[in-house]
């Protein structure tokens, strides 16, 4: 196996999952079990006035994202994923759950300004 850069990337990525997971699963475990809802549908930093309503969807995103990547490392070590498989799968869900908390934090600070009276 000759060292190129696609070697490289391919590593970056597999390592890069076991972070990705963590902080993940750990955001589940801030919100579920501490009920520290500051991490809820945050934009430029700063949660919803209600974080509460949008926590569920929050809840279900990071641990639908971090049980495929779960199930991606667990095919990579037991060799049952090729590399292409894997490869799609991870990359697909790494921009499925940034897109779909982009979503919900844009959905949670929706703000309808009052028209002004004429």
């Amino acid at each position: 196996m000759a060292f190129d850069i696609s070697t490289a990337m391919t590593w970056i990525l597999f390592l890069a999952l076991f972070p990705i997971t963590y902080f993940w699963l750990r955001r589940v475990w801030r919100i579920v079990v501490k009920k520290d809802l500051s991490e809820v549908a945050l934009k430029g930093g700063e949660p919803p006035p209600k974080p509460e309503k949008y926590a569920p969807h929050t809840i279900a995103v990071n641990l639908v994202g971090s049980g495929v990547l779960i199930f991606v490392v667990i095919g990579i070590v037991t060799g049952s994923l090729a590399y292409e498989t894997w490869s799609a799968i991870a990359g697909s869900t790494i921009w499925m759950k940034l897109i779909i908390d982009f979503a919900i934090s844009r959905s949670a600070h929706f703000v309808v300004k009052p028209a002004k009276p004429r």
